[in-house]
C-alpha cells in the first residue's frame, strides 16, 4: 500500500505456467496503470517464463 503522495507501489509477479514462482517490484501506478509482464526465471522449472501481476 502507497502512503499519501508517494506514486511507486509494491506489486506481486506471478507465474503463468506453475502460479508457484513469485517475484516482488514495485511500479509507478500513475505511469503504468495496466497489468505489468514479465519474463522472469522459474527456478522450479528451470526455464524462463511469463510473470503477470497479481494483485
Amino acid at each position: 500500500m502507497a502512503k499519501k503522495g508517494e506514486h511507486r507501489e509494491v506489486i506481486r509477479l506471478v507465474c503463468t505456467e506453475d502460479g508457484k514462482s513469485v517475484y516482488t517490484t514495485s511500479k509507478n501506478k500513475q505511469n503504468t496503470k495496466d497489468r505489468l509482464e514479465l519474463i522472469k526465471y522459474n527456478p522450479r522449472l528451470r526455464k524462463h517464463t511469463l510473470h503477470r501481476e497479481k494483485k
